[in-house]
């Protein structure tokens, strides 16, 4: 078999405005994985920041009784014919859910180691 000839081998000189348009694509490229780069390094930092950076420990809420013999008691006043729906308690308070005998809805906040109401707030449909 026979060897091509050196002549096909070299490469040709391309014309001039082919070989702007090359430049300007090679400019183009290397602008773009230039800014890859950066954005990538700038991920690649916020994770080891975040994995770095120290959550405190979850603390506990511990519930202390009020009352020296460590049973809470007293007493909460509902509105007349309030039914209360559900409750919900955090560490020393307490939600309470109401219904009205007139289809009004309410949810009172009371703080258990203080003994008195902290939030009343009405829910309506607007």
């Amino acid at each position: 078999m026979a060897r091509p000839a050196l002549d096909d081998e070299e490469e040709k000189p391309l014309d001039p405005a082919v070989e702007k348009v090359r430049r300007k694509l090679v400019r183009f490229v290397a602008v773009n994985l230039g800014l890859l780069f950066i954005a990538l390094m700038a991920v690649v930092a916020a994770l080891v920041y975040k994995s770095r950076v120290e959550t405190p420990p979850a603390t506990e809420v511990a519930v202390e009784a009020p009352w020296p013999e460590g049973v809470a008691e007293g007493r909460i006043l509902l509105p007349a014919g309030a039914r209360i729906v559900s409750q919900s308690l955090s560490g020393n308070r307490v939600s309470l859910a109401l219904e009205f005998p007139d289809g009004g809805r309410a949810i009172h906040i009371y703080d258990l180691a203080s003994r008195r109401m902290v939030g009343r707030f009405v829910v309506t449909d607007e």
